[in-house]
Parts: structure tokens; C-alpha cells; sequence
């Protein structure tokens, strides 16, 4: 009888909690950390979004995005840091946020591959006719707006490209990976990413595996380099040239345009309202920030220059 109790107790155990590593297992944890996020999306949604009714700021607004953005800053940072020390019993850096020197060249790398990516799509759709040169922001808007807008903006897209990396290639990603290993983790938490983009404007069902399609492509940087700088580089500079520097829309957003024309192509191709996740043009942008990536980690180039040499 004592021993069948014991036996239950352990069967009980191992439910919930994994023998090897003395923590809750990994689907109790992504359920847990949903659960703070939503707790404290509340908490911080009161504190942020009552001085933005006070001071009747239009919900459609940058600033109000701009406020929702802090909000899921706060929301997504600290939900992580809670259940990374809580849960995982693991640090928040632990995910790959170690600061150093080549944090910086991360981020700047993932910038700079992603201002070739846009600009292939931008020269692809040019060159078929299928958009509309109209001009640049500058020569209809004063310096004062221009230069507002684009800081308000590239502060909105620093603060996407952190947090979505921190969710979906740090926590997601990680956590899966430590029950189901590295491939399922990468599909499973690209899966995610893309239905949680499912809601956006002009979303359908294509636009939502190009979105799968991208998170495949973040999650890269981090089997490659252990480390989320090089994919929050990748994320930030996606959102900015996509939508800021080129004109396109982002994920079925407008923000400030500097350069400004209509794209009229087809929609397969192009994404239409959507933007450049939701066409095919976005398979060649992923493939050349692909070979950049592999020869930015030397990891693919550098032993076929060690064997050649």
C-alpha cells in the first residue's frame, strides 16, 4: 500500500516536474509566463494608458502605439525576468543577453543585413514598374516633422525588436527547446510568432506563414551564436527600413514614410496592404539576410577558406 502511494506520488511529480532538472517542466512554464504577462499587461496598461485618456491623445495615434509599445516593454521584460528566476530557476541573461563588445556589433550587423534585404525587395519592385515613385517626406513636410517622426518612430521599433526577440526566440524558443530539443523548439515557437501576427491589419493566412517564415529566419542568430543580439539587430532594422526608410507597410501598420511611392504590383508578389512578409519578393530578402548571417558567424564560409587555403 506505502509503496503504491509512493509510486502515485512520483507519477503525480513527474507531471508536473522534470526529475533531471528539479524544475517545473517546460509547458507549465510557457503557460505560467502567459499567465504574467497578462497580469501585468493590466497593471501596466492602467498606469500608462490613464494618463494617454486624460490627456485625450487619439488611440490611433503613434503616441498611442507608442504607449502600447511601453506597455508591452515593461509587460514582456519583467514577465521573463519573474519566470527566467522563478520558474527556470536561470537568469534573464541566460536567454543571450550577455553584454559585451559583441553585443554592439550584433545588433549593428543585424541592422545593416536587414537595409540590404529591404532594399532588394524596394529595387525588385521598382524595376518590375510595380510601384510609384512619389517623392521623399522632406519635400512636403517641414525638418521638425520629418526628424519628430522618424525618432518616434525608430523608438517604436527598438522597443518591437526587443521585446518580440525576448519572447519569441528568447523565451519561447528556449523553453521549448528544453523539452523538445532544438528543431521543434524552432518550429513550434515560429508557429507562435506568426499566429500572434494573425490579427494585424489586412493579415490572412499568407501573410501568417510569411510571418513563420521570418521567425525561422530570426531564430538563425541564435543557433548560430547563442545569442539574441544579432536577432533583435535583424528585428529592429526589418520594422525600421521596411516601413520608415522604404515605405512599406510593416506587418499591416503605417508608420512615417520617408520615402514615399505606391506600390500597385500583384499582390502575390508584393504583400499588398500588408507589406513585403505577405508576397513572395519576401523569399529572396530571406535568403540573401540568410548567406549574410552564415558569413557574418563564419560559420558556413570560413572552414571552405581553411580547406581551400
Amino acid at each position: 500500500m506505502i509503496k503504491q502511494l509512493t509510486n502515485k506520488r512520483k507519477t503525480w511529480y513527474s507531471i508536473f516536474f522534470s526529475p533531471a532538472e528539479n524544475r517545473l517542466r517546460a509547458g507549465w512554464r510557457l503557460i505560467l509566463h502567459t499567465m504574467l504577462i497578462m497580469v501585468l499587461s493590466v497593471i501596466s496598461g492602467l498606469v500608462i494608458f490613464i494618463p494617454v485618456g486624460l490627456l485625450k491623445i487619439d488611440l490611433g495615434s503613434s503616441e498611442a502605439l507608442l504607449a502600447n509599445q511601453l506597455t508591452m516593454l515593461f509587460t514582456i521584460t519583467f514577465a521573463t525576468f519573474l519566470a527566467r528566476r522563478i520558474f527556470d530557476k536561470r537568469s534573464i541573461r541566460s536567454l543571450g543577453l550577455v553584454l559585451r563588445f559583441q553585443a554592439i556589433k550584433d545588433v549593428f550587423a543585424g541592422i545593416s543585413i536587414t537595409f540590404l534585404q529591404l532594399g532588394l525587395i524596394f529595387a525588385i519592385e521598382f524595376a518590375m514598374g510595380w510601384t510609384r515613385f512619389k517623392g521623399f517626406s522632406w519635400q512636403f513636410e517641414s525638418f521638425p516633422t520629418v526628424f519628430t517622426n522618424l525618432a518616434l518612430w525608430l523608438v517604436i521599433f527598438l522597443i518591437v525588436g526587443w521585446q518580440e526577440e525576448l519572447l519569441s526566440r528568447g523565451y519561447h524558443l528556449q523553453t521549448i527547446q528544453s523539452g523538445l530539443g532544438m528543431g521543434w523548439a524552432i518550429i513550434l515557437s515560429s508557429s507562435i510568432f506568426g499566429v500572434m501576427h494573425i490579427f494585424n491589419p489586412s493579415a490572412n493566412w499568407i501573410s501568417t506563414l510569411g510571418i513563420i517564415l521570418a521567425g525561422l529566419f530570426l531564430a538563425l542568430p541564435y543557433v548560430l551564436t547563442r545569442q539574441l543580439w544579432l536577432s533583435i539587430g535583424l528585428h529592429i532594422g526589418w520594422n525600421f527600413f521596411e516601413g520608415v526608410v522604404f515605405g512599406f507597410p510593416v506587418s499591416g501598420l503605417e508608420p512615417y514614410h520617408l520615402l514615399r511611392h505606391t506600390v500597385f504590383g500583384p499582390e502575390l508578389w508584393t504583400g499588398g496592404a500588408f507589406g513585403p512578409e505577405a508576397g513572395l519578393l519576401l523569399l529572396p530578402a530571406l535568403l540573401l539576410g540568410t548567406l549574410l548571417i552564415l558569413f557574418y558567424s563564419r560559420t558556413f564560409f570560413l572552414p571552405i577558406i581553411r580547406n581551400c587555403s
